[in-house]
């Protein structure tokens, strides 16, 4: 599956909406490709006092629901569809929930593919 794939998708995902008066949903989509080839797609979650959650976490929670944890590509889009990056929190939890989605492929442009490693080149790991 190509990024041009997984965009599409991610964009299909977006759908934001107030949820109740301080929260919102759904202003970012993110999609995943697993090992399996398999896509899970998630949006984030917006709430007061850091409750709610990445894209990226809604997707990976599906992708663990399913059985799986090897992330092979990852996308997320914004709202307005632009492409953005994973934050801090979770590229380091992408790389705790399998040992080798340290090299997994991130989108964080239309021409530009980077690996985990390049954007958490010093990781937190136990040896």
């Amino acid at each position: 599956m190509t990024f041009d794939e997984l965009y599409d998708i991610a964009k299909k995902t977006l759908n934001p909406k107030k949820l109740s008066k301080n929260s919102y949903a759904g202003s970012v989509a993110a999609a995943i490709l697993s090992e399996s080839g398999r896509v899970y797609t998630g949006v984030c979650i917006d709430t007061p006092c850091s409750m709610g959650f990445c894209a990226e976490h809604s997707a990976i929670a599906s992708m663990i629901t399913a059985g799986e944890n090897r992330i092979v590509k990852l996308i997320a889009v914004y709202k307005d569809e632009t492409i953005v990056a994973p934050c801090g929190r979770c590229r380091e939890f992408i790389c705790q929930i399998h040992d080798d989605n340290h090299k997994c492929e991130v989108m964080l442009k239309k021409d530009t593919v980077v690996i985990m490693d390049d954007l958490l080149p010093h990781r937190w790991q136990t040896t």
